[in-house]
């Protein structure tokens, strides 16, 4: 939940209404639950059945055969994770600095991405310790995070105006290719905001009780957020006629300044930062954890395998990653937002959905303590969601995400080559 209710939908809400021109982003946000919520399913699934550390990255592997095509897919995806997770902690960081615009006004340009980059490194430097404190330090987070999408929530609903709210443009609900593209992009964008509810399959060697907690988890966080953000839209724009809600940067500061004056904006505005920071929190924790699981398996550069010796947590991949989010801060919000979506769309989710399908195929070796129900049509629904949203992030987003899988590739058979790993490995003993 920490990673889900970051900054995101604080700072995506004019985003989703520009793209849909108006109340249509709320389709946007409903097909989104649904695509989380069954692709989360199959998180669970996989989750429950392999709990060590690493999430997709043993996943695929165990899917497309650890001797064989796996390794290349497994490699594939921390190779998207190098580029994934410094773009996500950077859109927070970003984010979080948006919203302290709102309390110091005179913030320049590159005043907004100094505190972008300080916020990635005192994240690192606050994660830079043992699991067990790590734990303690989230629970504090997670209850501030509720508390304040909370009472956003219940401040909307009291004072909410649905002539105000479904304000539809003339003519938007008129099936048309327009709105298949405007309810796709909001779509897109929706799923940003929903995502991390994956986070807990990135560490669940170090959690208890995984083939409980990690289902569980998931599904929990999913329902219970999607239920706080369509309540915290709707009763926003029934506060904030959309057309003005577009042009707004902290558009929450805005909704509560409107309800109960400057200083409650103020106090919302800080909680929101603390939210953010929050989210930054989870997300740099679990995506560090990935290529540590690779390294220290001897699938990705040994580097990324260290551990503090008392601690027992992987350092250098925690500073990697740290440095890599600060340098991203440099890039445009919306830029991070497509980029990032649709890099996990086809290196990851897609393949990860058809790998559980194998899995249960061919793998009935593989104990799965959770089972989703209606497989083959809950998998199917993620599988088209998120076809959806790939045709609708754009073909620039799709070529680079499509060259970035190629130089992967390239980057992989040059490292198979020279250790003699798949599908190198009979030519070897052949020529021996």
């Amino acid at each position: 939940m920490l990673e889900m209710i970051g900054v995101g939908p604080f700072i995506t809400i004019p985003l989703l209404l520009t793209k849909a021109n108006g109340p249509i982003a709320l389709f946007g946000w409903i097909i989104g639950a649904i695509v989380a919520l069954c692709d989360g399913m199959v998180w669970a699934e996989l989750g429950s059945a392999m709990p060590g550390t690493g999430g997709s990255y043993r996943y695929l592997s165990e899917a497309y055969g650890p001797n064989g095509l796996g390794r290349l897919m497994s490699f594939l995806f921390i190779w998207q994770v190098i580029f994934l997770a410094p773009l996500s902690v950077a859109t927070g960081a970003i984010g979080f600095a948006e919203y302290l615009k709102y309390l110091i006004p005179n913030i320049s340009f590159w005043d907004e991405k100094a505190i972008g980059i300080a916020a990635c490194a005192l994240i690192t430097m606050l994660l830079y310790r043992d699991i067990r404190s790590v734990g303690r330090l989230s629970v504090i987070m997670w209850s501030v995070v509720l508390g304040t999408l909370g009472w956003i929530s219940l401040a909307g609903l009291m004072n909410f105006d649905s002539h105000r709210a479904f304000d539809f443009a003339p003519g938007s609900l008129v099936p048309s290719r327009t709105l298949f593209w405007s309810i796709g992009g909001a779509t897109l964008i929706a799923m940003y905001d929903f995502g991390g509810y994956n986070n807990v399959c990135f560490f669940a060697g170090e959690v208890k009780r995984p083939s409980v907690t990690v289902p569980w988890s998931i599904i929990t966080s999913v329902v219970v957020v999607a239920t706080l953000y369509l309540t915290m839209n709707i009763t926003i724009i029934g506060v904030v006629p959309w057309r003005e809600a577009m042009g707004s940067s902290s558009i929450v500061s805005t909704f509560m300044e409107r309800l109960y004056g400057l200083r409650a904006a103020q106090f919302a505005t800080i909680l929101i930062l603390w939210t953010t920071f929050g989210s930054l929190f989870a997300l740099l924790l679990g995506y560090s954890r990935v290529p540590f699981a690779a390294a220290s398996e001897g699938r990705f550069f040994r580097q990324f395998a260290r551990l503090h010796p008392t601690g027992r947590f992987p350092t250098f991949s925690l500073v990697f990653m740290g440095i890599c989010s600060a340098l991203a801060c440099f890039l445009n919000l919306e830029v991070l937002i497509n980029a990032l979506i649709v890099i996990q769309v086809l290196v990851q989710f897609i393949a990860q959905i058809v790998g559980l399908f194998l899995i249960r195929k061919y793998r009935p070796d593989i104990q799965r303590p959770f089972k989703m129900p209606f497989f083959y049509l809950t998998g199917s629904i993620a599988f088209i969601g998120w076809i959806y949203i790939l045709i609708a992030s754009g073909l620039v987003y799709v070529i680079g995400g499509f060259l970035l899988i190629i130089i992967g590739v390239l980057m992989y058979m040059w490292r198979a080559r020279r250790k003699g790993e798949w599908p190198f490995q009979d030519r070897r003993v052949l020529a021996a």
